[in-house]
């Protein structure tokens, strides 16, 4: 679509009650990022409170119609996405936009490919739009979805606002709070430095926290044109939404005679004999956790444009096909205003591979049972480009299926983020995520996640050894495919911990195929022996580097962190030494120059006296510094205490917890 121009849904898909807009864009530096931001209006085109205004901090609007995703990776880097459930759009709703914010004095002028992409329920693509020239604003409107006439239509805006968020926000009714604006003016935009309250970036759902944008803001009273002038005290910000409930992290002192005594477990693992019992408790286990905590199960249905209602699953469910029933391991049913969501679930665990006659068999049936989607669920990490199973659909048929696939260590993340950082409705909802963890993270469960390399991944590693290994090989395709999945794997176990976003970096060429991209990276892997992979950190410095030298045997994590420009040089160098205290002895320091040439090194153990030995003798200028540490990769393809998964899992944690988090 051109900007300006409009189209109504009905006329591109019949499966529009529900669908999902994807925004992106690429920076030049691979370091560029915004926020995703909704606004619900009113026939005035103002908000009408504080849950008719969606954002990282508040990604839910107040009757669950809307949802903020978060991002998802694609071949070149990621997009955040959003679910609309449309028939859930309250009707006093006309007008929903849909925009992105920077901040730090960042522009979207600065980035590359802004586009948005505006999909139905089973997954098709319906609406393109890309933006030629953003321009030095920092806040910008990508598109919007209005009524007309009892149907909902999509227009491309692209307009954006130099005045930022707070000037958007302020077209739209949204109230912003001045006495912000003079707070922030003392504190660091990165940091929330010297900002009061920037500690406590959760106050509100209805209020953007200091670090992101330069004003709080809070929804105005519906219809509101002018802010009214306020006399006497200022309001208190009103309450939009229950206090969350989260775990606390310490565990309190058993009460156990001595360490023999188990804990009674909702979810026994003890029974688990073989394969068809593990994905049998599994399913049962998952599904009838989805059903009971809204949130959790919510958070796992949205991106496959199931509606927001009730939830209701089912296991061992018979359905007629053919000469004999078939028995998908579950179904999911959501009801919302008399129209159900279907989706059929086969589920897999211990590393066993989806069998493509058995999907294929699941979404004849729900095409002809009128469902709407199949999920897979197993251990593997699913590609872009790169499918698990190749089902073929048939185009004929008018009712569409969509084929959707999670993995196990998804499921671990979203529940990990509910219970550690964002909380649920009660107590008892937390604990039952914490003993579906417990489940998950058991060595007997299946439940893993992505664990082998793959067949591929020894005759590989031999062959970069005694050099046999030739450009074009498919086994280093598969190998580099891998390693994008364990990339991925990473990142979602890391952010759970954190509670951050942690994203794989793509430096790649826009546009270009995933599968083009990975057979350059394969080549590239057969003439130097490495695989390189970049990980971006929400509230870190700089971008964490991997590297997992084939032919040494050594994995080299890393990170460069630039000089502050105050301060001499001596000065510089001993404040990063200050910072490292409790840094590993063996951590490599590299000074950064201008220029092509090389800076001294050497370890934190030598550093630490001599932080002068950081200098350049040649007088070149500081520009930062590259923080590395090495460790040994294991040899298996596998996860056990040898293995090469399990070494990368191992140098990511080291590297975080001994670096990273005195930076």
């Amino acid at each position: 679509m051109t900007k300006g121009a409009n189209v109504g849904l009905a006329a591109l898909s019949e499966n529009v009650s529900s669908v999902v807009m994807s925004l992106g864009w690429s920076s030049p530096t691979g370091e560029g990022d915004a926020d995703v931001s909704v606004l619900l209006l009113d026939e005035n085109g103002k908000v009408g409170s504080d849950a008719d205004f969606c954002f990282y901090n508040n990604p839910i609007a107040g009757d669950g119609s809307v949802q903020l995703l978060g991002k998802t990776p694609t071949a070149d880097g990621d997009e955040d996405r959003i679910s609309f459930d449309l028939d859930a759009v309250p009707a006093r709703v006309q007008q929903i936009i849909v925009a992105a914010s920077r901040y730090g004095g960042a522009r979207f002028g600065e980035l590359d490919d802004l586009h948005l992409t505006l999909a139905d329920s089973s997954g098709d693509s319906l609406v393109q739009f890309s933006v030629e020239d953003a321009g030095a604003v920092s806040a910008f409107i990508f598109g919007e979805l209005y009524r007309r006439g009892g149907a909902w239509k999509f227009r491309a805006v692209g307009q954006g606002y130099e005045s930022g968020l707070a000037g958007l926000a302020t077209d739209f009714g949204v109230d912003i709070d001045d006495d912000a604006e003079d707070e922030e003016a003392a504190g660091d935009p990165e940091t929330g430095a010297g900002t009061p309250g920037a500690a406590e970036p959760s106050a509100t759902p209805g209020t953007i926290p200091a670090p992101r944008s330069p004003q709080p803001v809070r929804a105005a009273p519906a219809g509101a044109g002018e802010r009214p002038v306020e006399e006497g005290p200022p309001r208190s910000r009103p309450r939009t939404a229950r206090k969350k409930v989260t775990l606390p992290r310490t565990v309190k002192k058993a009460l156990a005679e001595n360490d023999s005594w188990r804990t009674a477990r909702l979810f026994p693992l003890s029974a688990l004999r073989n394969d068809r019992e593990r994905e049998t408790r599994a399913t049962s286990v998952l599904l009838s956790v989805m059903a009971q905590v809204p949130e959790f199960g919510r958070r796992l249905t949205a991106g496959f444009g199931a509606p927001a209602g009730r939830m209701e699953t089912f296991t061992e469910v018979s359905l007629p096909h053919g000469e004999s029933p078939r028995r998908p391991d579950g179904v999911i049913r959501v009801e919302r205003a008399g129209k159900l969501w279907t989706a059929l679930v086969e589920t897999k665990t211990n590393g066993n591979a989806l069998r493509q006659e058995q999907v294929q068999a699941y979404m004849d049936i729900a095409a002809r049972r009128g469902y709407e989607a199949v999920i897979t669920l197993s251990n593997d990490v699913a590609l872009e480009g790169s499918p698990l199973v190749d089902v073929r659909i048939d185009g004929r048929r008018k009712h569409k299926v969509a084929l959707w696939h999670l993995s196990w260590a998804e499921v671990a993340h979203q529940a990990q983020m509910l219970i550690r950082h964002e909380g649920v409705g009660t107590a008892a909802h937390a604990w039952l995520l914490q003993e579906l963890l417990y489940y998950l993270q058991h060595e007997h469960s299946g439940c893993h996640g992505f664990q082998n390399m793959g067949s591929a991944w020894v005759p590989v590693r031999k062959g970069i050894d005694d050099e046999t290994l030739c450009q074009g090989d498919p086994r280093a395709m598969e190998v580099i495919e891998n390693w994008e999945r364990l990339v991925r794997q990473v990142c979602l176990r890391l952010g759970g911990e954190l509670g951050r976003k942690v994203l794989p970096v793509q430096r790649a060429r826009r546009g270009s195929d995933p599968r083009a991209r990975r057979a350059d990276l394969a080549d590239q892997l057969c003439s130097d022996g490495r695989l390189h992979a970049e990980l971006r950190i929400e509230g870190t410095p700089g971008i964490l580097a991997m590297t997992a030298d084939l032919r040494t045997g050594r994995l080299r994590t890393s990170i460069e962190v630039p000089t502050p420009e105050q301060g001499y040089p001596l000065s510089r160098a001993k404040r990063l030494i200050r910072r490292l205290e409790t840094a590993p002895a063996d951590l490599h320091i590299e000074t950064l120059v201008d220029g092509d040439g090389a800076g001294p090194r050497g370890t934190l153990e030598r550093l630490r006296p001599e932080p002068a030995d950081l200098l350049p003798k040649d007088g070149a200028e500081m520009v930062g510094f590259r923080l590395s540490l090495f460790k040994s990769m294991g040899n298996g393809r596998g996860s056990a205490e040898s293995g090469f998964i399990r070494s990368v899992d191992d140098a990511v944690d080291r590297f975080h917890a001994g670096v990273i988090a005195q930076l």
